[in-house]
């Protein structure tokens, strides 16, 4: 399960992000609501943990526009102990939990799972489709014209962020970053060998789905009538 933490408190974010890795969770963590909600937007993540007082954006706005984008994301508001108008407004913007700090971590990650379960229920069973090819995220599967081939995690994540933003341009710096993490070693080379892998196995399934280079920008999911 992959989480977005978005906490300005830089000490508290990476020790409860410590215990999240530890606890087999993928996370990343950004300490603004601007950059909270560039992130956000993008759909990747299945559980998003959102302070309230942010920088340059709070908690509260990222949130509302969140939902304004139609990101259903689930989400857990950290707020002040005994803000009960944060809550409420929280709750009624679209939120689906809060944690009031300071609070133990076992909280949390029961909080954690407890919406974990709830996403998979609700959500569609997280099916993607796109042109002739429709991808489980679950399974890591990917079929087409009948056929149907497993994926690696690496290429499943890449597939998946690909088809989320479907028509519009990932850069490899967005790839990188929402893959491998922020800290990461990884290159943009990284990324060419994965957009490679993928393209081999949607040609061996003779999908009409292209990936499309935009020379210098990233890359886009287009339909190959309409590559030019």
């Amino acid at each position: 399960m992959r989480i977005l933490m978005v906490e300005d408190e830089k000490y508290m974010a990476e020790a409860i992000a410590q215990v999240l890795k530890k606890n087999h969770y993928s996370v990343d963590v950004v300490y603004d609501g601007e950059e909270g909600l560039d992130c956000g937007l993008t759909g990747i993540y299945d559980i998003i943990i959102l302070d309230i007082m942010l920088p340059k954006m709070d908690g509260i706005s990222v949130l509302k526009e969140l939902r304004k984008n139609k990101i259903e994301t689930p989400i857990i508001l950290l707020t002040a102990r005994g803000e009960t108008e944060d809550k409420v407004q929280g709750l009624d913007s679209g939120a689906d939990d809060y944690v009031a700090k300071p609070f133990p971590t076992e909280e949390l990650l029961a909080r954690l799972r407890a919406l974990g379960r709830r996403k998979l229920k609700l959500v569609n069973d997280g099916i993607l489709q796109y042109g002739d090819i429709t991808f489980n995220p679950h399974t890591l599967s990917l079929e087409c014209n009948n056929k149907e081939l497993k994926l690696t995690l690496k290429e499943s994540q890449l597939l998946e962020l690909l088809l989320i933003r479907k028509e519009n341009i990932s850069s490899k710096d967005r790839i990188i970053e929402k893959i491998w993490g922020y800290d990461t070693e990884a290159e943009a080379n990284h990324v060419e060998v994965y957009i490679s892998f993928l393209r081999k196995k949607l040609n061996y399934l003779h999908s009409n789905v292209m990936i499309q280079t935009k020379r210098g920008v990233g890359y886009v999911l287009k339909m190959a009538k309409d590559v030019k």
